[in-house]
């Protein structure tokens, strides 16, 4: 009898469904693959009215990825304030902030060389 073979979902994928399952706010791809400045292959970017909701939507990324691809991240910034999280994932960073500081921070605007896909 053949082996059932299990799709693995990608990194990129269960990182955007732990952002929507708590609601997340326009949720962004940035497609840094062609930039020779980049540091990573890909910034997530979402944002929430509130810093219990910031936290919220990082931990449900954290668990999602977990329980989808097991991988956890290599480093975790923010979590204190809860103003702009960032879970760095080597190859995929995801910034989850507060709306005020995203719109202070305009990463999309710093990377708009980069191809971005908005999710809503």
């Amino acid at each position: 009898m053949p082996k059932k073979k299990i799709a693995k979902i990608d990194l990129k994928d269960a990182i955007i469904d732990g952002m929507l399952e708590k609601k997340a706010h326009k949720v962004t791809v940035l497609d840094l693959r062609k930039l020779k400045t980049s540091m990573a292959d890909y910034f997530i970017i979402c944002h929430a009215p509130s810093d219990k909701q910031v936290n919220a939507i990082a931990d449900s990324v954290e668990d999602t990825v977990r329980k989808k691809t097991g991988e956890k991240p290599w480093h975790v910034e923010g979590r204190e304030l809860g103003e702009w999280i960032l879970l760095d994932y080597f190859d995929v960073v995801v910034h989850v902030f507060k709306e005020e500081k995203r719109d202070f921070y305009g990463i999309e605007e710093l990377w708009s060389d980069a191809e971005i896909t908005e999710l809503g």
